[in-house]
């Protein structure tokens, strides 16, 4: 395992409701980037980690202006990082446009690595909590975040991703929250797909057997001791994140930190 370094370059960006300041990090020789909102009002408590990851072509100024976690949860440490240029699993074959692992060993493990680095890091910051991290994203960032639930489940508390599946179908997976956004006229992350990747969560979680798709949000309490809850948010629309998206993230993980 290669030497992981941390720097820090901070400018502040203005966004809204909040500042957000684009922090970097060595890691493995690589700077990785990531644009970081700070709690506000939390009277020094500790305060929840939310990492927001961007779908593939995007940027980590763009899931901040889409998903505003940072205005939704402001008790939160909210996190968007930024990718790095990665082959698309359904285009950008070549790799131009910035993206993140969908499978272990992917990438030499650049962007699980990079999530460690994250998560240490804010972990020893000031009212940071260790034990509350959540993360989401859309599409890419969405498959990557069910590759964390895979790869990193003991540093999770719940998870939401959008538009995705897990492209490692072979990984295990055990019980922990999660909120699964999808459009049901998705037509690259195909719908078909996502209603599978859902029936797996549902199966895992304990909470099945799922209900007949249609708009609108359903929770899934887990049937027996040791399950985990599983809430599915279905919306009329194609590969896009919904305009409330972020608003119900923010609301189901409040509801799944620490009493």
């Amino acid at each position: 395992m290669g030497c992981v370094c941390v720097w820090l370059v901070f400018a502040v960006i203005g966004l809204r409701a909040a500042d957000l300041r684009e922090m970097s990090w060595q890691v493995d020789g690589v700077e990785r980037t990531a644009l970081v909102a700070e709690p506000r009002g939390t009277d020094g408590a500790d305060a929840p980690l939310v990492l927001v990851f961007h779908g593939h072509g995007g940027s980590s100024r763009q899931a901040a202006r889409s998903f505003r976690l940072h205005e939704h949860w402001p008790q939160a440490r909210v996190v968007y990082p930024q990718g790095l240029p990665t082959p698309g699993t359904l285009s950008d074959a070549e790799g131009k446009r910035a993206g993140w692992q969908v499978r272990p060993g992917a990438q030499e493990d650049r962007d699980l690595r990079f999530f460690d680095v994250l998560r240490e890091h804010f972990a020893r910051e000031p009212g940071g909590a260790a034990g509350q991290v959540f993360a989401t994203g859309h599409s890419n960032g969405g498959a990557f975040v069910y590759l964390l639930w895979a790869e990193r489940q003991a540093a999770l508390r719940a998870i939401a991703p959008s538009g995705a599946v897990l492209a490692a179908r072979e990984a295990r997976l055990s019980p922990l929250p999660v909120l699964h956004i999808a459009g049901m006229a998705d037509a690259l992350v195909k719908f078909s797909w996502q209603e599978r990747m859902m029936d797996r969560v549902l199966q895992v979680n304990g909470g099945g057997p799922r209900v007949p798709s249609a708009p609108g949000e359903t929770a899934y309490p887990p049937l027996s001791a040791g399950g985990a809850e599983t809430v599915l948010l279905l919306y009329d629309g194609g590969h896009r994140f919904p305009a409330d998206g972020g608003a119900r993230i923010a609301t189901f993980f409040r509801a799944q930190g620490s009493p």
